[in-house]
């Protein structure tokens, strides 16, 4: 397991609440931001991510860490009646909630503020999970997985969509100086917050991804647990059953 990662190193606050802060003070710009940064290989990434979880005919779908929606909205495209999105960011449901309702959307998505660690929802409430670009922002990572594995039905699918690091030349050298150097700058151009695209980058690169993210979910509980890296290694799916 890496370093404890945070937003603001000055700050008393808790991670998840300075987390909470970050996401509140970027929400506005988050989206576009993010199509830039990813070069839009994230819209990609999303994509693959719901055919894992239509190729299941959920009923229900939970998406944690949801941000603006964008993977919400997208499983909108599943025959599952119910999906709900959950954040700690209110500022980012509330962007997420104006684009639900611009897609007429809102009897089939429902977004809540709440905590991915403790969970408002009964045990084997959902048939799939999804977290796409969250798991690394939770403060006790065992403990979220923990509650997700919790409200997963048995046979449910969960799937996580994370940054990882490439491992073979040359990309993990352009990857490092990208994230180091270039990410950091063009966070700092374009969002009010300086420190969040910085903390971004430091966290991708702090979390423990491939097997050992693999281990941590067969620790928790999950099976038939396999890893899927995506574009030369900066990303990776991983997809697990209860």
């Amino acid at each position: 397991m890496g370093k404890k990662v945070t937003p603001y190193k000055d700050s008393k606050l808790s991670k998840k609440q300075q987390v909470e802060q970050m996401f509140d003070n970027i929400s506005d710009n988050y989206d576009g931001l993010n199509r830039v940064i990813s070069l839009g290989t994230d819209v990609k990434w999303r994509k693959k991510v719901v055919a894992a979880v239509a190729a299941t005919s959920p009923d229900s779908i939970l998406d944690i860490a949801t941000g603006t929606g964008d993977l919400a909205i997208q499983m909108a495209q599943t025959e599952a009646s119910r999906i709900v999105g959950l954040d700690l960011s209110e500022g980012m449901l509330k962007v997420g909630r104006r684009k639900i309702h611009e897609k007429n959307l809102d009897p089939r998505i429902e977004m809540i503020q709440g905590d991915s660690e403790n969970l408002p929802f009964e045990s084997n409430s959902f048939d799939a999970i999804t977290v796409a670009f969250g798991v690394r922002n939770f403060e006790n990572l065992e403990k979220g997985l923990g509650e997700i594995f919790r409200v997963l039905k048995p046979g449910g699918i969960f799937v996580v969509l994370e940054t990882s690091v490439p491992t073979k030349f040359p990309y993990k050298q352009g990857y490092r100086f990208y994230s180091n150097f270039i990410l950091p700058v063009i966070g700092k151009i374009f969002s009010k917050d300086k420190n969040a695209y910085s903390y971004l980058s430091e966290s991708a690169a702090n979390f423990p991804y491939g097997s050992t993210f693999n281990n941590i979910l067969e620790k928790i509980g999950f099976i038939n647990v396999k890893d899927l890296p995506q574009t030369f290694g900066v990303s990776t799916i991983y997809i697990a059953s209860k």
